[in-house]
């Protein structure tokens, strides 16, 4: 396959991860809460917040798609193991582990104001562990296309 059809792949299933995110945030998020809303009426009082806290969560996701954009141009212009891919990396890395760092805190907040149920917080750790792991498979490959770059200018300066 070559380096363009694989960028134009890539490119493909971000703008499908790019539509599926919006729809779970801008429609199946809010449409679930008011469900949830109408069912138990005395739970009203944390709508909002619980909606403007999930909506939080996009910041951090925002440059992180942009990043990882950024990455399949330069795929597709045959510079897969780049310094700045590395950096992109690094970049998409920090951004999931602070998008975890928040959602851990901010769900540790509603427990502590009681606008939480304990089993919403024990599935709010299996999401946190999640984009732990996204963080960290992020700064490994980070790591290893900064070493591949260092390996491709060193081949390319002795030819």
């Amino acid at each position: 396959m070559k380096q363009k059809t694989l960028a134009i792949w890539l490119q493909v299933i971000l703008a499908g991860v790019l539509v599926c995110g919006l729809t779970v945030y801008f429609f199946i998020v809010p449409t679930l809460a008011h469900d949830f809303v109408m069912m138990y009426p005395e739970l009203e009082s944390w709508y909002m917040p619980w909606l403007m806290f999930i909506f939080g969560t996009l910041l951090p996701c925002t440059p992180g798609f942009i990043f990882a954009w950024l990455i399949t141009v330069n795929i597709g212009r045959d510079k897969s193991f780049s310094a700045e891919n590395a950096k992109y990396l690094k970049y998409i890395a920090i951004l999931a582990a602070v998008d975890a760092g928040y959602f851990f805190v901010g769900n540790v907040v509603f427990l502590i104001l009681n606008m939480t149920q304990p089993g919403v917080m024990i599935l709010s750790l299996m999401i946190v562990f999640a984009a732990v792991a996204a963080a960290v498979a992020a700064a490994v490959l980070s790591h290893l296309v900064y070493k591949a770059s260092l390996l491709q200018e060193e081949s390319d300066l002795t030819i």
